[in-house]
């Protein structure tokens, strides 16, 4: 296969040019940024760019509230287990509440402190995926320390109320933390407008490089470092300067500030072009998620097939060179079906039979076409061949 259709864009974008070039322009800066030689204050000088660039892209107040890590996976780590620490330090406030369709980063680490003996509860969702602002407001009380609900979900592209969650979170005195991965670069984010405490994004999911990412944690919250060592990032994050890689998520967050409002109605045509595409063409189909503008991430589609597994589709998919998700990547794997889609009541086998079709800047409205062309009959396909095994 000579070019591929890329529609996994939520699980990872390719690097944009720009990135790329900056990248090679400072691959010789290779002095440590701790150090106090020239070299080592050019890479500090580099990476305080960077961080201006972060500052400017999710409307933080200062560059100081801005710290670099590996990713949202550590960054999601490093806010669950500072509450941890508070806990364990007597906090009358012994209760952390986070959505039922989070990120496995937040999910998984939620299900570690529980069973470590730690008060977790979770929000439920609507049938679309949104938190269910009523059932938050009868799970707060003066014991909750901290809320986390994603701005952006993985699977279903749904667009949470975080702005509405801070408000309900302040008036019981609780922190609260958004995991900006999906978000970033196709929606504008601004932490003050969001009035959240702490925010994490990956480089990754908007053009940059891989392995590098960024904290948010707005002046005088709660902080405990998840890795210990030297004195990086203010003593916040030890571990020496990922230089190039930093520099790399510095360009994708000036790309993304810039052409945010361009991006989120391109990939928004994208998207309306293969759901109306799929709606004519293609019977026994369940889109999940929202379908409003202001509530669904403007590259993401998931469907559900009635009567055809997920896997199946991704596979036949697969061999005519088009690369799509059947849910989180980060949870693939396993057979079972998506949580995500469960929690808002969804059947277990449309949940089974969904793919996720994620856009990006560089998907273009052939490709479209191309996916048009080739989907009817793998789901007719498909379809036939669960019929003649039954």
């Amino acid at each position: 296969m000579d070019k591929y259709i890329y529609l996994d864009n939520n699980a990872t974008t390719q690097m944009a040019p720009e990135v790329k070039q900056i990248m090679r322009e400072n691959e010789d800066l290779y002095g440590n940024a701790s150090s106090m030689h020239a070299m080592g204050r050019m890479a500090e000088s580099a990476i305080a760019w960077a961080r201006g660039e972060v500052k400017s892209l999710i409307g933080a107040s200062a560059e100081d509230e801005v710290y670099f890590i590996s990713g949202s996976t550590e960054g999601n780590n490093t806010v669950f287990n500072t509450f941890r620490d508070l806990i364990d330090d007597g906090s009358r406030k012994d209760r952390i509440l986070l959505s039922t369709v989070e990120h496995p980063a937040s999910i998984e680490t939620a299900k570690y402190l529980k069973k470590k003996g730690y008060k977790i509860d979770y929000i439920p969702v609507d049938r679309i995926g949104m938190v269910d602002l009523e059932a938050l407001e009868e799970l707060m009380g003066d014991d909750v320390v901290l809320v986390s609900v994603m701005l952006g979900n993985n699977e279903s592209g749904v667009i949470q109320p975080v702005k509405e969650v801070s408000r309900i979170a302040r008036s019981y005195g609780a922190y609260v933390h958004t995991d900006a991965t999906q978000a970033i670069g196709k929606i504008e984010v601004d932490v003050k407008d969001l009035d959240v405490d702490y925010l994490t994004l990956s480089a990754h999911k908007f053009y940059g490089p891989k392995g590098v990412g960024a904290l948010y944690m707005r002046h005088g919250v709660p902080r405990t470092p998840l890795l210990h060592g030297g004195h990086q990032e203010g003593g916040e994050r030890a571990g020496t300067y990922n230089t190039q890689g930093i520099i790399g998520l510095g360009k994708a967050a000036e790309l993304a500030r810039l052409s945010v409002k361009e991006e989120r109605e391109y990939l928004w045509k994208l998207r309306c072009a293969l759901k109306k595409g799929i709606e004519e063409r293609i019977d026994g189909v369940t889109f999940n998620g929202s379908d409003d503008y202001e509530t669904a991430l403007p590259g993401t589609l998931d469907v559900s097939f009635s009567s055809a597994e997920g896997e199946s589709i991704l596979l036949y998919l697969d061999l005519e060179g088009i690369e799509v998700s059947t849910g989180s990547a980060c949870a693939s794997g396993s057979l079972e079906p998506s949580y995500v889609l469960l929690a808002t009541g969804l059947d277990i086998e449309l949940a089974h039979g969904s793919i996720r079709f994620s856009f990006g800047r560089y998907n273009t409205m052939e490709e479209v076409g191309i996916v048009l062309e080739k989907l009817p009959p793998i789901i007719k396909k498909i379809r036939e061949m669960s019929t003649r095994k039954v």
